[in-house]
Order: C-alpha cells, then sequence, then structure tokens
C-alpha cells in the first residue's frame, strides 16, 4: 500500500469512528442520523480501497439511499424534538452490557495488536484477478458460502416489517381530538389557542391531559340511531 493509500484508509477509518460516536453520544436525532450517515459513507470509502466496487454500490444504495431515509422519516414522524423516557429502571444492566462490549472491544485489538507485532513475515500478497470486487465474483459467493447468513438477513427484515405492521395496526380505533376540543381545553389552562407541541401524536395526548386537568371529559360519539 502507498502512501497515499495509507493516508485514504486512516481518513476513511478516521471518520468512520468519528461517526460512530456522533451516532452514540449525539442527544439531537437529526445529527445522530448524520453521523450514521457519514459512517456509512466512510465504509464505502473502506471498500474501495479493497476494490470491492460492488459492495461501495451496494452500502451507499442499499444504507445510505434507504435505510437513513427511513430513519429521517420516522424522526419527522415523531418530531425532531422528541425526547425518550427518563426511566432509569434499567440503567444498571445497560451500564453492564455497554461495559462488558467496550471491555470485550477493547480485549480484541489488543489481541489483534499483539499478534501483528513480532509474528512471522507474512508472504506477500498477489494481485487479485479482474473478477475480484464484481457483480459474478460476489454473486458466487454470496449463493454458495453465505447462503445462510443471507438468508438469516431476510428473515431479520421480514421480522421487521411484521413488527411495523402489528405496532401501525396497534394504533387504529384510537379517538383523536377535534381542534374544537383542544381549543377549549387550552382555554380553560390559560394557554394560547396557537400553542402547537411536537411531535405528531403529542397535541393529542396533550389535549387530553388538559381535559383531563380542566375537569371536562371528552365527547361521546352518539349511537347510530
Amino acid at each position: 500500500m502507498t502512501g497515499l493509500g495509507t493516508a485514504y484508509f486512516y481518513a476513511c477509518a478516521l471518520l468512520a469512528v468519528l461517526g460512530a460516536l456522533g451516532v452514540v453520544f449525539s442527544k439531537n436525532p437529526i445529527r445522530s442520523a448524520m453521523g450514521l450517515l457519514m459512517l456509512i459513507l466512510s465504509v464505502a470509502g473502506l471498500f474501495l480501497s479493497l476494490h470491492a466496487q460492488f459492495l461501495a454500490a451496494v452500502q451507499l444504495i442499499v444504507y445510505a439511499g434507504a435505510v437513513v431515509i427511513l430513519f429521517l422519516f420516522v424522526i419527522m414522524l415523531l418530531g425532531p424534538t422528541a425526547i425518550t423516557s427518563r426511566d432509569h429502571a434499567g440503567l444498571w444492566s445497560r451500564a453492564f452490557g455497554g461495559s462488558l462490549f467496550v471491555l470485550a472491544g477493547g480485549s480484541a485489538i489488543v489481541a489483534v495488536s499483539r499478534a501483528g507485532v513480532g509474528g512471522r513475515a507474512t508472504a506477500a500478497l498477489t494481485a487479485p484477478d479482474s473478477a475480484f470486487g464484481g457483480i459474478g465474483a460476489f454473486g458466487d459467493i454470496l449463493f454458495s458460502d453465505a447462503i445462510v447468513p443471507f438468508e438469516l438477513s431476510s428473515a431479520l427484515l421480514m421480522v421487521a416489517v411484521v413488527g411495523a405492521v402489528a405496532v401501525a395496526r396497534g394504533r387504529q380505533g384510537e379517538r383523536t381530538l377535534s381542534k374544537s376540543e383542544l381549543d377549549m381545553a387550552r382555554s380553560a389552562l390559560g394557554a394560547p389557542e396557537g400553542a402547537t407541541h411536537s411531535g405528531v401524536f403529542s397535541h393529542e395526548s396533550a389535549g387530553a391531559q388538559s381535559l383531563q386537568a380542566s375537569g371536562a371529559s371528552a365527547p361521546t360519539e352518539e349511537p347510530a340511531r
């Protein structure tokens, strides 16, 4: 690897690490999604350094062009200022799991670095053939040696789709408050009529809480005669 290739590798690796840290530590979901996008682009750059053009294209099309856009749609649906609940019930278990993961990752990095120092001199790698990284070579490996992980990933995506459909169907039948009911609840609490809340469903819960605090009950639908 030449000096320019080494600099390119370390630049992509540094950007990937920074993007991953941005995803984990960013409190703003939009910034977290942008960190994920930088991570995906950096990984695609690493694929290009390995002459895997097909994997780099799939990385950009599937992850940057589909997964990140899906995350942005979810963020737009929930609202960019939506925050998680302040439940600290599983704080110790999450801290223990994170510490265990960091310890295992650090031990693996130390083991790999020690194996590379003072080890046997390896033979120089031969130049890859022209089909390396292409669609034909990737398809041969995908449907021969990697067929089981490929089918497992398909099952995982199917489970995710079924879960999304189940969550969407669970919201059917819920009654939403009208604009007049929300204005009545806000006026009872002294809030301005034009006050808005972040998120798509937050105005319904806020209106229900306002009606409950003011002692008013939501009107029920009359049965059909």
